[in-house]
Parts: C-alpha cells; sequence; structure tokens
C-alpha cells in the first residue's frame, strides 16, 4: 500500500514539474506584448524586443518615437487586437502572428492589419520567444528612413458682411515691419531709436528680437503687424536703411471704430483657452474671436482646420494615412446697412453714447452704435501697453459698449405710459389736469418728495400738450389713475423684462421694484428704477407704425423678417393719435424737439433728459435721449441717447443723420 501510494505521488510531481517547466509560447508572449501596446506602456514593451530589434534602436529611442508619435498625431482609443488560436501550433525557432490595430488621431481613424514575427532566444539560462520589432509595427508602411508628416491646413475664417455684401470683418493682409541688421548701417542705434518710437515698441524689444539665436545679418526680423493703410507710418519707416517689410494675412476690419463694439475683433489664442478649448481643433497658432460677434460667433466663423498625416517615403512619394478636409468658417451676413452706421457713429463723435435703427415692420436692425469705439484693426495686429492704457484711462471708456447695457430713459418713456394709459382705458385723449407749479405731490404722505416739470405751461394740461411740452407731472398723475397693476402689466406686454433671441447679448429693460405711489409716478416719466436698452427703446416705437405689434428685432439676415414679439398692443385710433402728437413734438413750437424740424419731411419723436442722482435736490449726471421716425413712411425708428448732454444736442445729431440719409 506504501509502495503504492509513493508511486502515485512521483507521478504526480513529475507532472507539476514538467507543467512548471513548459516553454511559454509565442501566441502567450504576443498577447502580453498587445495588452501593453494597448496601455502604451512602450518602456515594458521594449524587454519582448528581440536581440535584432535591440540593435536597430536604442530603449529611450524606442519609447521616445512612440511617445512623440502618438502624441503629435493625438492618437486616442488606441486597440490593438490578437486573438489567440483555439489549439497552439507547434513552431521551431519563429512565428509569424497576425494582428490588428485601430486608432482616432488628430486627422481621424487610422486602422491597418500586420503581421508580428517573434523569435526564440535564449537568454541567460531561459529560453522564451521576442518581437523581431521594426519600424513597420508603427504603421506597416513606415519602413526605416521614412519620414511621418503632420499637416495642418488652416481653415479660413468667415467674414461678416453687411446686409449689400460689405465686409465689416474679412480676411486681408497687413504690413509684417522688420529690420535686415546687416542692412542698418553705420546709423544702427539711431534707426532702432527711431523704429521704436514709430512702432510704440521699446528699443529693449527691438533689439531682444535681433539677438535671437536664429538671426544673422542677411536675414528679415519680424517687429511688429501695422496697418496697410497708414501710408504715412510707411514712408517714415521704410526710408530708413535697413527697415523693411512683408505682407502677411491678416484680419481686417474696413469700418474700424464704427463697428468696434458690434463686430469686435480676434486675438491669438492663449495657453488658458487651449485649455478650455481642448479637442475643439484648435492650435497654439490660432486666432479667436476676443470681442462682439467675434466672440459671439467663434463657432461658426471658425471653420475647421484639415489635417493630413502622412508618410513621406525616401523616394519622396507620400502615403496618406488619414485625412480630415478643411472645412472653412461660414460668412454671416447682418442686417446692418453700413452707411447708416457710419453715419450714427460720425453724428456721435466727441460724444460718450449709444444709437440703434431699425426697420418697424420687418424687425431688421440697421445700425447698432457704441462711441466712442476703438480700432479693431489696431487690437488684432497688436496694440501697444502705452496704448492700451491710454485707451482704458480715457473718461469717455472707449471699450465701453454701451448698446449692450441698460440706462435710465427718462421722458422718451412717455408714448409707452400713454399707449399703455389708452388702451387700458384709464387715460383718455382729452384727459386733463390743472397743472401750474413746477413741483407737486399727491399729499403730505409723500414726504419731502416732490415731482418736478420742466415746462413752463400751465393751466388745463391734456394728453397732447403732457407729450408734446414733455409735463412729468401729468404722467405722474395718470399713472397713479392707472394703478400699479395695470402700469406694470402694460410694461411687460411692451417687452420689459423679457428679452426675446437676439444674435448679439443685451441686457433686457427693466422695470425695477414699483413699491411705491413715488416709485409709480416716477417710472411712468422714465426715471424711478426703470431702466431700458437702445436697441429695445426703438422697437417699443414700432405699434405706432405696425399695425400695433411690437416687432422682435433681429440682426442676422437668415432670420425670419417680420416676426411679432408682442400682438395688438395699439389699436389703429391710439397709434394715430399717438403718431399726431409725436409729430407735433417736433412741428409745434414750443416742442421739445422743435429743433428737429426738418423742411418737407414730416418726422414724429420724443426727447428725453434722464438725471441720474443721489438724492432729490441735488445734481445728478444727466442722460440725454431722442427717438424719432417718419409716421407716413416708417422705415426706419432711431434712437439715441449722449451721456452728459441735454436732449436737444440729440435731437440736432439726429436731423442731421436724417438730412444725410434724405441726400
Amino acid at each position: 500500500m506504501k509502495r503504492a501510494l509513493f508511486i502515485i505521488m512521483s507521478v504526480l510531481m513529475a507532472a507539476i514539474i514538467s507543467g512548471c517547466s513548459k516553454e511559454p509560447t509565442p501566441e502567450e508572449r504576443f498577447s502580453q506584448y498587445v495588452k501593453l501596446w494597448n496601455d502604451q506602456k512602450f518602456d515594458e514593451m521594449y524587454g519582448f524586443l528581440s536581440a535584432e530589434a535591440k540593435d536597430s534602436i536604442t530603449k529611450e529611442e524606442f519609447v521616445s518615437r512612440y511617445n512623440k508619435i502618438y502624441q503629435d498625431l493625438e492618437i486616442d482609443k488606441l486597440k490593438v487586437s490578437y486573438k489567440q488560436p483555439e489549439e497552439e501550433k507547434e513552431h521551431e525557432e519563429d512565428a509569424e502572428l497576425p494582428f490588428s490595430a485601430k486608432m482616432e488621431s488628430a486627422a481621424g481613424p487610422i486602422e491597418f492589419d500586420h503581421n508580428a514575427t517573434l523569435v526564440k532566444e535564449k537568454r541567460d539560462d531561459d529560453t522564451n520567444w521576442y518581437v523581431d520589432w521594426n519600424t513597420t509595427y508603427i504603421f506597416p508602411e513606415l519602413k526605416a528612413g521614412d519620414k511621418l508628416s503632420f499637416k495642418n491646413v488652416q481653415a479660413e475664417r468667415g467674414s461678416i458682411l453687411d446686409r449689400d455684401g460689405n465686409g465689416l470683418a474679412i480676411n486681408g493682409t497687413a504690413v509684417q515691419v522688420g529690420v535686415v541688421p546687416g542692412e542698418l548701417g553705420e546709423q544702427k542705434d539711431q534707426t532702432i531709436a527711431k523704429v521704436a518710437e514709430l512702432l510704440d515698441m521699446s528699443e529693449e524689444q527691438i533689439n531682444k528680437a535681433m539677438n535671437a539665436g536664429w538671426v544673422k545679418d542677411d536675414l528679415f526680423v519680424p517687429l511688429k503687424k501695422i496697418s496697410k493703410e497708414d501710408k504715412g507710418l510707411h514712408e517714415k519707416l521704410f526710408s530708413m536703411n535697413g527697415v523693411k517689410s512683408q505682407e502677411v494675412g491678416a484680419r481686417e476690419y474696413p469700418y474700424g471704430a464704427a463697428l468696434s463694439h458690434l463686430i469686435g475683433y480676434v486675438g491669438p489664442i492663449t495657453a488658458d483657452d487651449l485649455e478650455k478649448l481642448e479637442g475643439k481643433g484648435y492650435t497654439a497658432t490660432d486666432l479667436i474671436g476676443r470681442r462682439g460677434l467675434e466672440q459671439v460667433l467663434e463657432d461658426q466663423l471658425k471653420g475647421t482646420n484639415g489635417v493630413r498625416i502622412s508618410i513621406v517615403k525616401e523616394d519622396g512619394t507620400v502615403k496618406t494615412l488619414a485625412e480630415q478636409p478643411v472645412e472653412n468658417g461660414k460668412d454671416v451676413k447682418l442686417t446692418i446697412d453700413v452707411v447708416a452706421q457710419q453715419q450714427l457713429y460720425d453724428q456721435l463723435k466727441g460724444k460718450a453714447g449709444m444709437a440703434s435703427a431699425i426697420n418697424p415692420a420687418t424687425g431688421e436692425t440697421l445700425a447698432l452704435v457704441s462711441a466712442p469705439g476703438f480700432d479693431p484693426n489696431e487690437m488684432t495686429l497688436g496694440i501697444s501697453q502705452n496704448k492700451r492704457k491710454t485707451l482704458e484711462e480715457d473718461p469717455l471708456q472707449p471699450f465701453l459698449n454701451r448698446f449692450r447695457l441698460t440706462y435710465v430713459p427718462g421722458s422718451v418713456m412717455k408714448p409707452i405710459t400713454t399707449a399703455i394709459g389708452l388702451e387700458s382705458g384709464k387715460l383718455q385723449k382729452d384727459t386733463a389736469f390743472e397743472i401750474n407749479e413746477k413741483q407737486w405731490q399727491k399729499d403730505a404722505s409723500w414726504g419731502k418728495y416732490k415731482v418736478t416739470r420742466y415746462s413752463d405751461v400751465k393751466g388745463s394740461i391734456n394728453l397732447e400738450k403732457a407729450l408734446v411740452y414733455s409735463d412729468n407731472i401729468y404722467f405722474a398723475q395718470a399713472a397713479l389713475g392707472m394703478g400699479q397693476d395695470t402700469f406694470t402689466e402694460g410694461l411687460k406686454k411692451f417687452g420689459f423684462e423679457d428679452q426675446p433671441e437676439y444674435l448679439y447679448p443685451i441686457e433686457p429693460s427693466q422695470i425695477g421694484k414699483i413699491d411705491s405711489e413715488i416709485r409709480l409716478a416716477d417710472s411712468a416719466y422714465g426715471q424711478g428704477q426703470i431702466e431700458m436698452n437702445v436697441l429695445h427703446l426703438a422697437a417699443t416705437y414700432s405699434p405706432f407704425v405696425n399695425n400695433g405689434n411690437l416687432i422682435k428685432p433681429i440682426l442676422n439676415m437668415e432670420d425670419e423678417q417680420g416676426q411679432v414679439w408682442k400682438e395688438g398692443l395699439v389699436s389703429d385710433e391710439h397709434a394715430a393719435t399717438i403718431n399726431s402728437m409725436l409729430t407735433k413734438v417736433i412741428t409745434d413750437p414750443k416742442g421739445t424737439a422743435h429743433n428737429g424740424l426738418i423742411a418737407n419731411y414730416p418726422l414724429a419723436g420724443k426727447t428725453g433728459t434722464a438725471e441720474i442722482k443721489e438724492k432729490q435736490g441735488e445734481k445728478g449726471k444727466e442722460l440725454g435721449w431722442f427717438v424719432a421716425y417718419n409716421p407716413n413712411a416708417a422705415d426706419m425708428i432711431v434712437a439715441m441717447m449722449i451721456e452728459d448732454s441735454g436732449s436737444k444736442d440729440v435731437v440736432s445729431r439726429v436731423k442731421s443723420f436724417y438730412e444725410l440719409r434724405m441726400q
């Protein structure tokens, strides 16, 4: 029995020893190699290479090459597959095993099938299988001596155009100013000093550029890009020895400051941008929208860069591995009339203000202006720190985009209050109040607060007189008669606190708090906490000439025209009444906009002077307003505001604008 047990144990031990000493198969070894490959553990993969393969490439080169290729080509989702056969074959000294590889790259998917050769080698006292690696394992077509090519084809940025196809932001050219060191001559120091002054650079910046490691005496050293239109600067620069120029591609803004806030500009992409936009196809050399529609429409304008990954053979032939065709950015056509835009901007020169012009029937935004502006060409080409500081410290705040903000509207609000009152039935055309004082309060419960009027007309003041002479006391009393609910509901019908979708982000007009009779009275004539944006203001006059409908403003020519934002706000009868009264604001010799009278051209409108102050009795900052339109052929409503100005100045400028349009 003991002998039989001994024999059984001996057989089992022999089997175990035999199993432990079994040589690994090439299939098992390659499976291990493939797992490391999928995990991109290139340093461990190198240990699986055959002696001949190791003679052709060091470990450092092997790891570095794989890492560089996979990083440069943005290889992702790597999947190397090898399926072991169900039955292992007998292999003598070598084995050929098929595998497939799939991966995503910057240029799209790459996949291939290939055969791996494994050889049996004895190292130290162990025999094992090793991969007879060569460059074709990276890509089958990549032979020794071949090179990988990664070509980025820059997408052309889409243009921004006005309604007639005039370029507002286009792909053009600029002048690259530079120096050729060997041609500066004996006046080198003087030339550098003069160039620094003209380009608003420091001499240190120029000398640093000239001392770069790649610079040679006969090479062009770029310094700064400038506008090709600045001929005076060109003449001064290029009259000096060694100062040269090259034409380079650049984003151009032909209308400069007049459209700077609406269109914006592009600038170099930053490291932070690249991190935030990872995976969206940006490269370190790209430009990106920095303000205005260039920023708002970045995705549409940018397009998609083309990428081609290929192998360049030793004989110069090219084998494409993957390619993503370039997709140029899309052009955007705006409803803007660039002539109207420029003319309105010119009327605001030297002032801080804003203006809008819309077609009340179609909703097309014909102009949207903030003044002063800045030169977007200068911003794109690279504004100096000194120039930027000057702009930032300018009291007129040229970097402030006023048309996207809301402001206290003052008396341009009164036609809206009129419409709300008439439509609610709580105000009649012949409603009149006896007003003889400059200041008024409902009763003693108002304390020291009083409403102040600026009209000197006394006696029975009806609705027409109140609008023509802009009587605050009349509208304060009218609002109290309507009540808070009726007034607030009416404002919401006119689009307050309800900004519809619009191509450019603009703050919605606000009602604020109307939590007292004083606030209600003040709000009726555009004070209190009422705030409006200039585009909405122009739109609120559209019901008077658009069958009672509040038009929805649009900015993109592709948007549907004539969309009604709010329907049936004003009856035909009441619209005719308001138009007649607003015409008299201009035609009546005592009307607040009489200085806007144009011979043989009917114009209706309303002035406003809003005052921003901490408390009653103090002198605050004034905002002058005017809204105007032709009531007989209303194809444009213009709204303008100027800071630190009375309304008469604004009326004169809007009048000049209409006179130019008549020529």
